[in-house]
C-alpha cells in the first residue's frame, strides 16, 4: 500500500519545479498554513520547489501567516525564484504580499471569488476556461485593465480575460493555467485518506480544488489534517473528499498563537459554536443609534419592501462594513425567520464574524461549500444584497474598496452584485474625521467629513452601472443624508433625511449633478430611538 502519511517536509518535496499550485483559505480558515510554511522552508534550503504560480479560492492568509509570510520572502530577496505569480481573489489580508505587488516583484492578477470557484469546477472537466457576464464594462474586462494588478502580469499574461459573443451578447471568457498541485485542509483523515471537516468554520472550495488538480495527469493533492482514525470511523456521508483523491496526508497540530497552523479563524483556535457542535446563546442588545446605523435601518427596510412585493420570506447576502450593521438592525426588529442571511464562504443564518474572521459565522443553520454559494449567488437565486461603496460615478458605477496604494482586490463582491436582482449599496455620504450624529428624530450635520465619495469617475470600476441597467436590476445608493436611485439616465436623488439641507449638504457635496425629479423625506423612524416595528410589517405581509 502506497505511504500516504508523511511529514510536512517529505509532502511538500513532491512539488515539482514550475507546479501550478492551488491553496484553499478564506483568511485563516481552511487554510493550510502548515503545508504554506513547510513549503518556504524547503524552498530556503533547497531552492527547490521554484517557478510556483499560485491560485486561491479567497485568499489562505492573515497578516503574518500564510500567503502573507511569501510575500514577506518576495520582498526581503526581490530575485527570489520561488514563486513567479499569484491569481487571487483578495489581497487584503496579506499586507506584505500587497507590498510585493505594488513593487512589481511578482505577477499579480485578480478574479472575484464565484469566478474562480466556478473556473476550478470547469477546469475539471476539460473546459478552457468559464464564460460570464460578470465582470463586463469593470476593471476585470480587458478593454479596461483585464484584472492585471502591476505591470509584470500584464507583460507576461500568464492569466487572461477575453471579450466573446454568444447569440449577440458579450460575455467575458476567464482562463488561467490549470492546477496540477493542491494543498487543502481537514480535520479528520482515516487509514485510506478520506477527508471530513468537522471542526472546520466553513468547507471552503476544497472539493474542486481536488477535483481541478486530479483531472491534471499526475495531479498531486496535499492534505493538511488534525487527527487520524480507522476506516470506518468518518460515517460516508461526512466524507469531504474520498480517500483515493488524496496523495500524502499531514498530521499537524492546532499550533501556538505563534503558529496557528489549524485554527479555524484568526481569533478562534477551536470554538464549538463556530463548527456548529454548540448553540449559540448571547443575550442581544441595540446598537446605539448612530448616522451608520440610520443607514442600516434603511436597508432594513428596503429588504421589508421586497418581503412585502415577494409576499415570502427572502434571502439576502450582507457585505462587510456599513452593511454588517444591517443584521444588528434584523435581529433587533426580530426579522431572523424573514430575512434568511448569508455569507459568500457558505454559512446561511447567525451571526457573520468580521474582520480577518470574516468567513465564519456563529449559530449558523447550514453550511454548504462555497462554489455552490457562489452559484446560487451569480444565478440570482439570492433576492437582495446589501454591499459597501468607497465611490459612486454619475452613471453609477461602484469602487468599493480601491485606492492607490490599497490593492485588496475584488473579493466575492463582483460576482454578488451582478447575480443579485436588487443590490442596496450602504455607506457613508463622504469619509474621512466629522462630527454627523443623530438628535431628535434628526440627522445633525455639525462637521462634515472631508472626502468626496460620490464623484466624477470612480478610481476602479468593480459594479458596471450601464451593465445593471441593461440586466435591469434594482439599484439605490443609501447614505445617512439621501438616498439615490440608478436609473436609465442616471443617479437619481429620491430622498433626504429630515434636517438635511440639499444644496448645502448633498449638492454641494458630490462632483457631479445628480438627476433630481421628485424627492421625498427619509422615513423619520430612521432617526428615532423606538424600534420601527418591522417585524409587525412583516407578520401582516406574510399574513395576506
Amino acid at each position: 500500500m502506497i505511504r500516504k502519511f508523511v511529514s510536512g517536509p517529505e509532502a511538500v518535496s513532491k512539488i515539482p519545479d514550475g507546479a501550478i499550485v492551488a491553496i484553499s483559505g478564506f483568511n485563516a480558515a481552511v487554510s493550510p498554513f502548515y503545508l504554506i510554511d513547510e513549503l518556504i522552508e524547503r524552498y530556503k534550503k533547497t531552492g527547490h520547489p521554484k517557478h510556483l504560480f499560485i491560485i486561491s479560492d479567497a485568499i489562505p492568509s492573515i497578516p503574518g501567516f500564510g500567503l502573507d509570510k511569501i510575500g514577506k520572502l518576495i520582498l526581503e530577496d526581490p530575485g527570489q525564484e520561488f514563486v513567479r505569480g499569484f491569481l487571487l481573489p483578495f489581497y487584503g489580508w496579506a499586507p506584505e504580499l500587497q507590498r510585493a505587488v505594488m513593487k512589481n516583484l511578482v505577477e499579480a492578477y485578480t478574479w472575484p471569488i464565484g469566478i474562480v470557484t466556478r473556473w476550478l469546477r470547469s477546469v475539471a472537466v476539460g473546459a478552457p476556461g468559464i464564460f460570464s457576464r460578470v465582470g463586463l464594462g469593470t476593471f476585470i474586462d480587458p478593454r479596461l485593465d483585464g484584472g492585471f494588478l502591476n505591470d509584470l502580469a500584464r507583460e507576461r499574461r500568464t492569466v487572461r480575460v477575453e471579450v466573446v459573443e454568444v447569440d449577440g451578447r458579450e460575455y467575458l471568457l476567464y482562463k488561467a493555467p490549470k492546477p496540477n498541485v493542491g494543498l487543502v485542509r481537514a480535520t479528520t483523515a482515516d487509514e485510506i485518506g478520506n477527508l471530513s471537516m468537522e471542526q472546520e468554520a466553513i468547507y471552503g472550495s476544497v472539493l474542486s480544488i481536488v477535483e481541478a488538480v486530479k483531472a491534471h495527469p499526475g495531479g498531486l493533492v496535499i492534505a493538511q489534517v488534525l487527527r487520524t482514525v480507522t476506516l470506518g470511523e468518518i460515517h460516508p456521508k461526512h466524507v469531504i473528499v474520498p480517500g483515493p483523491l488524496v496523495d500524502y496526508v499531514v498530521v499537524t497540530r492546532r499550533g501556538t498563537e505563534v503558529e496557528k497552523y489549524h485554527w479555524q479563524t484568526a481569533s478562534f483556535d477551536l470554538n464549538p459554536i463556530i463548527s456548529g457542535d454548540a448553540p449559540y446563546r448571547v443575550a442581544y442588545e441595540p446598537i446605539p443609534l448612530t448616522a451608520e446605523k440610520v443607514i442600516a435601518r434603511r436597508v432594513v427596510s428596503q429588504l421589508v419592501g421586497v418581503l412585502k412585493n415577494l409576499g415570502r420570506p427572502i434571502i439576502v447576502n450582507l457585505g462587510i462594513g456599513i452593511p454588517a450593521l444591517a443584521a444588528d438592525v434584523i435581529r433587533e426588529e426580530k426579522l431572523d425567520d424573514f430575512i434568511h442571511l448569508t455569507v459568500e464562504s457558505g454559512p446561511w443564518g447567525g451571526i457573520a464574524l468580521m474582520e480577518a474572521d470574516f468567513g465564519a459565522a456563529m449559530g449558523h443553520y447550514a453550511v454548504i461549500p462555497m462554489p455552490d454559494q457562489f452559484v446560487l449567488y451569480e444565478g440570482g437565486a439570492i433576492d437582495a444584497t446589501s454591499l459597501g461603496f468607497l465611490q459612486v460615478d454619475k452613471e453609477g458605477n461602484v469602487n468599493p474598496a480601491f485606492l492607490p496604494g490599497k490593492l485588496p482586490g475584488p473579493g466575492g463582491f463582483p460576482v454578488i452584485a451582478i447575480g443579485s436582482p436588487r443590490v442596496y449599496f450602504a455607506g457613508a455620504f463622504t469619509a474621512g474625521p466629522g462630527k454627523i450624529f443623530v438628535k431628535n428624530c434628526k440627522l445633525i450635520i455639525e462637521e462634515d467629513r472631508p472626502i468626496t465619495k460620490f464623484v466624477e469617475k470612480v478610481y476602479k470600476i468593480v459594479f458596471s452601472g450601464k451593465y445593471a441597467v441593461e440586466e435591469e436590476k434594482e439599484v439605490l445608493y443609501i447614505t445617512e443624508r439621501a438616498v439615490f436611485k440608478l436609473t436609465p439616465i442616471g443617479v437619481e436623488l429620491i430622498e433626504v433625511a429630515p434636517g438635511v439641507d440639499i444644496e448645502r449638504d448633498i449638492l454641494n457635496k458630490m462632483e457631479f449633478k445628480p438627476v433630481v425629479r421628485q424627492i421625498e423625506e427619509m422615513d423619520k423612524r430612521l432617526f428615532c430611538d423606538e424600534r420601527l416595528g418591522l417585524r409587525e410589517e412583516a407578520l401582516e405581509i406574510i399574513k395576506k
